[in-house]
């Protein structure tokens, strides 16, 4: 059995050189936004030695044909898009449809549904590569169940349960377990009862640069409700002098819009190319990424690497990455949109402009160089 490069392989079919010698296979749910675990996860295919990939689907507006090309890659050729019937129909496709696992050494496995195929690779190293638990079903369950109509809350609740049993049984499988952050390994020592090492991952820092200064603050977080982009805006409203520009995307666009309605300071990009991402970030004064207990956060470092400061929330991986008054300011916990106002009105030009040095050195500490280092040092072990 084998793969071909650059195309769709269809497990049930699959054609081209044989897959053998030492070889590994990253597995991750879907390819589904432009995200800090999608980026990670084509950077430890590209970067880890002979490694293919495998997802559910890809969006292929956001990850084209020319975003694999030169990788061996498995399409699982999941096509539900209803998060609940999406995420049920997920541990089916990976637990029934990844025999051809059994001809790998090592298995990377990310996501919350990719791990339901640790059964079809009994033989072999297996890592849980995780970015997070799954929030829903854990920490932010009550956020979830508060936004559902009542009708849908029994149903939630069966999905629920029946996730983390089938999430824990695949954990407790794995040989090595890594977390993205303090953060994250805590979440896994609470709900999960596992211990984990920690390997923060990588920010392609050759690709953002200082740019000078334009006009204006920016934001890039999705446009979810956990990352608390209403704040912004609604700071923003109130501050008809300061600009925002929010570059980004999510299923609370047409809320946010409505939100911004006749503030001619504020204005949306949608998704951008990685090119104008790069230019965008460059040019800012600073950027603002408030989420709810981030994981991680990829968004911040990449900001540090342009030399931008962040204005960011005194909790989760944001604590791990951003220096409080050095490269970037921290807002309190539940903050509120005073609390960012304060935060633009202290974060000025100038100000910006005088934490480059700290934000480019703190940016150093997460290079793709040391996170795949540390990845090939679990793997040889």
């Amino acid at each position: 059995m084998g793969v071909r490069q650059g195309i769709l392989v269809k497990p049930a079919v699959i054609e081209g050189r044989a897959v053998k010698g030492h070889r590994g296979i990253v597995l991750y749910d879907f390819l589904l936004c432009r995200g800090g675990a999608e980026s990670v996860t084509l950077e430890m295919v590209r970067g880890l030695p002979n490694a293919d990939l495998c997802f559910g689907f890809r969006d292929k507006a956001h990850f084209p044909g020319s975003a694999l090309d030169g990788l061996r890659y498995f399409d699982l050729g999941i096509r539900v898009r209803f998060p609940g019937a999406r995420t049920l129909s997920g541990q089916r496709v990976y637990r029934k449809k990844t025999a051809f696992m059994h001809g790998y050494d090592w298995a990377i496995f990310s996501g919350y549904l990719a791990p339901e195929a640790i059964y079809n690779h009994p033989v072999g190293l297996n890592i849980y590569y995780c970015h997070t638990v799954p929030r829903f079903a854990y920490d932010l369950y009550g956020d979830y169940l508060a936004r559902l109509a009542r009708w849908q809350r029994p149903f939630f609740g069966v999905l629920v349960a029946h996730v983390r049993r089938r999430y824990a049984q695949a954990i407790l499988r794995m040989d090595r377990i890594i977390a993205n952050s303090e953060n994250v390994q805590r979440r896994l020592r609470d709900h999960l009862g596992v211990r984990s090492e920690v390997i923060y991952p990588p920010c392609e820092l050759a690709s953002y640069r200082w740019l000078g200064q334009g006009d204006y603050y920016l934001s890039t977080a999705r446009l979810e409700p956990p990352k608390r982009v209403d704040l912004i805006v609604e700071a923003f409203r109130q501050m008809p002098d300061k600009r925002l520009l929010v570059c980004s995307g999510g299923s609370e666009m047409s809320r946010l819009l409505r939100l911004a309605a006749g503030a001619d300071n504020i204005s949306f990009t949608g998704w951008v190319s990685n090119a104008r991402l790069v230019e965008l970030m460059g040019r800012a004064i600073a950027t603002l990424y408030i989420p709810q207990d981030e994981d991680f956060g990829i968004s911040p470092v990449e900001s540090m690497a342009a030399g931008k400061p962040v204005i960011g929330v005194a909790e989760g991986g944001i604590l791990e990455t951003v220096v409080d008054r050095q490269t970037g300011i921290l807002v309190t916990e539940e903050p509120t949109a005073k609390d960012i106002m304060r935060a633009v009105m202290n974060l000025t030009i100038d100000r910006a402009a005088a934490m480059r040095r700290a934000c480019e050195e703190r940016a150093q500490q997460f290079t793709r160089e040391r996170f795949l280092d540390q990845m090939r040092r679990v793997i040889s072990r």
